[in-house]
């Protein structure tokens, strides 16, 4: 969420961001819109106050005129109609300031400057790492494999719950644990995490806090009776362990690793890049959340971003790190790096991590704040996450990455002690 005073202030600021993003055109009509309410609301709080000033003063006088003994009806019948006045002010002023409110939720962040302008086009790899293997007509596709290994029950994952949905079994189930292990025991013993078990369900404060609210709740799956969400990401219980909280500087950064399943109902059209594990609509992943001072969040952003590569080294996964720009950058937020994975059996390279500094955009929706020193005003802090990281499209990768010529799948060493074996076949 935006601070109310970029309409006053900082409008055309206001509108680059969303020029950058090649929104401006769809949100026009809504800034222009909020900069009117917004000025109506400043008059309306200027009336407000002179009115009430002259209540005070003819208060003051009718107290004074009532002491002397003096008639004080007139003055009376004037203050109650300066009442009236102040009633209708401050219904307008809170009628204006909640639709300036409501229209602020719908406007995304801000990128930050150095976020390439334009659609995903202009996303940029800043980093690579190992030597994607070349495709070719002997490499299983995964889905192919794993079903083969008894792994993954596509379609008994489809007869329980619907298209987009999978059953692990055996050492497929095992392969989930084993990574879920490998990935929390990395963060919380070697990168300082401290390891959290949070709900699968929120209210709606919290999906408003991260920003998935109002403008996602479509995607959500709802508990409607009680008005609860399953969680799209653990960073939605996570980053709002602090909500509505003032933490001292002497606790930034604050670090937090969860693993949980993850519930999101697009899932893709039909097709070769949504078959078996690319795109489904429960998956497990552990999340990365940081509280971060401001002046240090972009540096977090590097930090965080690459705790993530670490698994994927470990994994022995060749991959890719890619800077979106500014139309491909997700709604909260400012700046985000993807890790994409590259899996031969489809030919694709495969997102498996989204690593976002949020600014103090999550952070105003949510009201965490810090206080710098004692007796100083709070502030917010900036909020960052990462996936690190989302399983499905791992297991894809490392069953056709690591296929062997044998038709077995080499399993890589840092993972061996987890799964309890060196192979798959």
């Amino acid at each position: 969420m935006h601070d109310i005073r970029l309409l006053r202030d900082q409008l055309e600021h206001l509108r680059d961001g969303m020029r950058r993003r090649g929104k401006l055109a769809e949100l026009a009509p809504m800034l222009d819109r909020a900069e009117s309410l917004e000025r109506e609301r400043r008059a309306a709080i200027t009336e407000l106050e002179a009115q009430q000033a002259r209540r005070n003063k003819v208060t003051a006088e009718v107290g004074q005129r009532r002491k002397a003994g003096l008639d004080a009806t007139e003055l009376m019948a004037e203050g109650r109609a300066i009442g009236e006045q102040i009633a209708t002010l401050e219904q307008r002023r809170a009628e204006t300031e909640a639709a300036v409110s409501v229209m602020l939720y719908e406007l995304p962040n801000i990128t930050l400057p150095d976020v390439p302008e334009g659609d995903e086009t202009a996303n940029t790899v800043v980093r690579s790492w190992g030597t994607p293997r070349t495709p070719d007509a002997s490499i299983v596709p995964h889905w192919e494999k794993g079903e083969a290994f008894g792994m993954i029950d596509l379609a008994r994952g489809a007869k329980i719950s619907g298209s987009g949905f999978i059953v692990y079994r055996g050492r497929g189930a095992r392969l989930v644990r084993a990574l879920m292990n490998m990935m929390l025991d990395i963060h919380t013993e070697e990168h300082g995490y401290e390891e959290t078990w949070v709900p699968l369900v929120v209210n709606r404060a919290s999906m408003t806090g991260t920003g998935n609210f109002p403008k996602f709740e479509e995607d959500a799956y709802a508990v409607t009776e009680d008005e609860l969400f399953l969680i799209p990401t653990a960073e939605v219980p996570v980053t709002n362990l602090y909500r509505d909280e003032i933490l001292d500087a002497s606790e930034l950064p604050k670090r937090f690793c969860a693993f949980s399943a993850c519930f999101r109902r697009e899932a893709g059209a039909a097709g070769k890049d949504t078959r078996g594990l690319l795109r489904v609509h429960e998956f497990d992943k552990v999340e990365l959340v940081r509280y971060a001072h401001p002046d240090s969040s972009l540096d977090e952003l590097e930090l965080l971003t690459g705790q993530a590569e670490t698994i994927l080294k470990r994994l022995e996964l060749p991959y890719r790190v890619v800077l979106l720009a500014a139309g491909d950058t997700g709604f909260s937020s400012a700046k985000t790096y993807d890790l994409e994975v590259f899996a031969p059996g489809v030919g694709k390279w495969l997102e498996v991590s989204s690593c976002s500094l949020f600014t103090d955009f999550q952070a105003r929706r949510a009201n965490i704040r810090f206080r710098p020193a004692p007796g100083e005003k709070p502030k917010l802090v900036h909020t960052l996450n990462g996936s690190a990281l989302a399983f499905s499209r791992i297991i894809a990768s490392l069953l056709e990455h690591h296929q062997q010529p044998d038709g077995s799948v080499r399993i890589p060493e840092a993972l061996q002690p987890y799964l309890g074996r060196a192979e798959l076949r």
